[in-house]
């Protein structure tokens, strides 16, 4: 399933290159919002948030209310995860609140499972150089995804593995680094981080992975290989 990502910074939609230069940008969420009306499940990142830099909640919840969606960025509480999820979120991402120090955070994944229910979790294990990478993919644990996955497994009901290294590049997925992630855990895993082509997520889905696209989405590249067959 390819999931389009509406990604949210400074009251707009943005597309980033490595999670750091600004490569895209649009002020109307309605536009999109329709675009991805024919699609069963996007996902929507509050970048703010994320990095803790004020946030765009009111997006978020406009989101909801349109779209079936999977929101994530500066989740780090059950209250806030809740509210998101009685707002009309189909599940929420959590990352570096699951982590601690070079760990994970064991006590916070078990309560927030339990207070929500283990199913609506998704655990967002960001890769960059190797390394699991949290607040807004500006700090580097001394963790590997895969080691990362099976240790939150009991307590998630799927995985976001986003390649940071790739993101927006649009120069192709690390099918090796997702194979071995998918390898590593039995729950569900998406996978996002320079996906280009439609052949791309045909070879995730035969794989049992989800792909999440935001630049070959919003350029047009991947729509206009679908149109072509």
């Amino acid at each position: 399933m390819l999931i389009p990502a509406i990604d949210l910074q400074g009251g707009r939609v943005v597309q980033l290159v490595q999670g750091e230069r600004l490569a895209l940008a649009f002020d109307d969420l309605d536009e999109w919002l329709r675009r991805f009306a024919s699609y069963p499940l996007v996902q929507v990142i509050d970048l703010d948030a994320a990095r803790g830099q004020g946030d765009n909640h009111d997006l978020v919840r406009r989101a909801c209310e349109a779209l079936p969606c999977r929101v994530g960025g500066g989740i780090r509480t059950i209250g806030r995860a809740r509210a998101l999820l009685e707002g009309g979120a189909r599940e929420v991402i959590l990352g570096s609140a699951l982590f601690r120090g070079n760990q994970i955070n064991t006590a916070f994944a078990t309560e927030l499972a339990g207070a929500i229910g283990r199913e609506r979790v998704i655990a967002a294990v960001d890769s960059r150089l190797g390394k699991v990478a949290l607040r807004g993919w500006t700090e580097l644990v001394d963790l590997t995804p895969v080691d990362a996955m099976r240790e939150l497994e009991p307590h998630v009901g799927g995985f976001l593995y986003t390649i940071v290294d790739g993101e927006g590049l649009m120069q192709g997925i690390d099918m090796e680094a997702v194979r071995q992630v998918r390898n590593a855990t039995s729950r569900h895993v998406t996978a996002a981080g320079g996906i280009r082509s439609r052949a791309e997520v045909d070879q995730l889905h035969a794989m049992g992975v989800d792909a999440v696209v935001g630049m070959a989405v919003y350029t047009g590249k991947i729509d206009q290989e679908a149109r072509g067959g």
